[in-house]
């Protein structure tokens, strides 16, 4: 089955990463220092939130 993805680009990674992991009820599968990603299985959605240079413009 495929994978749905969905790529959000945040001011606050660390607020955001508290905000979802509350909203989905596990912590991120992958985090790093400006991206976090979510591997959800129900819905099937890669969701991942990231700062970085570009980003609001």
């Amino acid at each position: 089955m495929k994978r749905f993805h969905v790529h959000v680009a945040v001011d606050d990674l660390a607020q955001s990463v508290r905000f979802y992991s509350t909203l989905f009820a596990t912590e991120p599968t992958v985090l790093k220092p400006d991206y976090a990603k979510w591997m959800l299985e129900d819905p099937r959605v890669n969701f991942a939130i990231s700062t970085g240079a570009g980003h609001g413009t």
